[in-house]
């Protein structure tokens, strides 16, 4: 490591250590735990892990919801010297079964109505399934404690998976380093504080959802993790707890400011932070109304490099379409295609440099190769870098503007989603011969998920088993918002189907 960052990094499970011991740090159905429960309780599920896995390195998976063993996990896996793999809880059999083959992963712990979702052959040999009450009450029960680990920030402490443009997802590896400085860097940022408490609404399985514990703790502040069933839940629970950060992607942004917000509970909020998707200028003006006191964080992210951008909350009113500038531990370019660092209003690739970048995808050195590269030379950082694939464009004031997406991933409801995953999916199903999926423009998801597709020869009447088995194989966030059957598929000059075509048709 290089720079500001090089004499601050620790072992990720030394984040249970930053708050002051009777502080809360995590508030559970069952009550509140200080930053000492805490400690204790994640030195006990690390002496557990480390008992029923005792090879370094392991990968060690959860399928859970938002409950303590979530909450736990990410530095007990730490502290235990093995990799945790979180796997996002909407997700169906079929991609479980590829993050545990891909991953390698020893154990999955996971909710026993999931475990009971699973088919035999989703689970490797080699994987023991527990159950996450059985984790929990035989990490009490063994009273194995183990102390504060002395792990070079450098190994690897977890992998997120995270859908690719070509198909299934792939893991993203990430060191202690990458994950304590972003929780430093994004609690400097936000200026959080001992008294702060976040509302943790988003996925654990995220890049930033985890960073919702993460840079939590790293200030010696309170989460409450919130699994909500509708946007009122989460108005309810800032009300009850007296949350004063809330994370939210655009889509529950709109739900929330469409709410009648009793002014004492709005009131409550001092900072709102955005991700997952760009805020729209009303939208904007509408948070700005209800939550006038709260301060407004716009930001830009891939998981390959966790954070990238945010926008000073000043600047939101006057510049509400912009990313803003890079955040601390972070060095952003934009770079032409020959390689050159793009003028001012010129376009080109976003390039994260620094400690931030994650690195590499598990066992895939071939897309690794594709998108960490040899850092610009215009870096002050050099080593690796991502290289995004999305354009941008800098102003003359250093505020960087997003214009567009070099690959064909969708980005729905703050979630990247794989246009290949989907049309697999549904040529799996036997009934299409031809299938194509893409995102359209959508006011509340950010982009829709639409999918055309063509039956297979000698089936009729298939249209409601085709959307039944869909539902049955992917999750509820990859499903199409619609069905589009043709009797033919345009093809273009090269002999393929002329997706573009069909693109423009549709949002015609």
């Amino acid at each position: 490591m290089r720079g500001e960052a090089e004499n601050t990094i620790r072992p990720l499970d030394h984040l249970a250590l930053m708050g002051a011991d009777e502080a809360p740090a995590l508030v559970l159905r069952g009550g509140t735990l200080s930053f000492n429960d805490l400690r204790t309780r994640v030195s006990r599920l690390a002496g557990w892990l480390s008992s029923r896995v005792p090879e370094k390195g392991a990968r060690i998976a959860s399928w859970v919801a938002k409950g303590e063993l979530a909450c736990l996990m990410p530095l007990a896996a730490a502290r235990a010297g093995l990799v945790h793999v979180p796997v996002n809880p909407l997700l169906k059999h079929a991609q479980v079964a590829h993050i545990l083959a891909d991953s390698g992963a020893a154990m999955l712990v996971a909710t026993p109505a999931r475990l009971s979702g699973l088919q035999e052959s989703d689970v490797p040999e080699s994987c023991a399934l527990v159950g996450e009450g059985d984790a929990l009450a035989e990490a009490e029960a063994q009273h194995g404690d183990l102390p504060p680990s002395s792990a070079d920030p450098n190994e690897l402490a977890a992998i997120l998976y995270t859908s690719g443009s070509t198909g299934k997802p792939k893991g993203v590896m990430l060191s202690h380093a990458n994950m304590w400085l972003g929780a430093e860097s994004v609690a400097a940022y936000l200026g959080m504080q001992p008294d702060d408490r976040t509302l943790a609404v988003l996925p654990l399985s995220f890049d930033y959802g985890q960073n919702q514990l993460l840079s939590t703790w790293y200030a010696g502040a309170c989460v409450v993790p919130l699994d909500y069933l509708t946007p009122r839940d989460v108005v309810k629970a800032i009300e009850r707890h007296g949350v004063t950060t809330l994370a939210a992607v655009p889509p529950l942004w709109v739900q929330l400011a469409e709410l009648d917000w009793p002014p004492e509970t709005a009131a409550k909020l001092r900072r709102l932070t955005n991700s997952g998707g760009a805020l729209t200028p009303d939208l904007v003006r509408s948070l700005r109304a209800l939550f006038p006191p709260a301060r407004l964080f716009a930001m830009y992210g891939l998981t390959e490099a966790f954070r990238s951008t945010f926008l000073d909350p000043d600047l939101i009113d006057s510049h509400p379409t912009s990313m803003g500038t890079a955040i601390p531990h972070a060095d952003v370019l934009v770079i032409r295609d020959d390689g050159e660092v793009a003028a001012d209003g010129e376009e080109g690739e976003l390039v994260h440099c620094g400690p931030l970048v994650a690195q590499g995808y598990w066992q895939d050195p071939e897309r690794t190769a594709e998108r960490f590269k040899p850092a610009p030379k215009a870096s002050h950082y050099g080593g690796t870098a991502v290289w995004s694939g999305d354009r941008v464009k800098r102003d003359s004031d250093g505020l960087l503007y997003f214009v567009g997406r070099r690959d064909a991933m969708i980005k729905s409801a703050g979630n990247r989603i794989s246009p290949q995953e989907i049309e697999d999916a549904a040529l799996a199903t036997g009934l299409v011969a031809e299938a194509v999926a893409f995102g359209l423009p959508d006011e509340r998801l950010g982009q829709a998920i639409h999918l055309v597709v063509r039956a297979a020869p000698g089936t009729s009447g298939i249209e409601e088993e085709f959307a039944h088995k869909l539902m049955q194989e992917l999750p509820n966030f990859m499903q199409p918002k619609q069905i589009h059957w043709r009797e033919t598929m345009p093809v273009g000059p090269n002999g393929k189907i002329d997706r573009t075509g069909l693109r423009a048709e549709l949002a015609a």
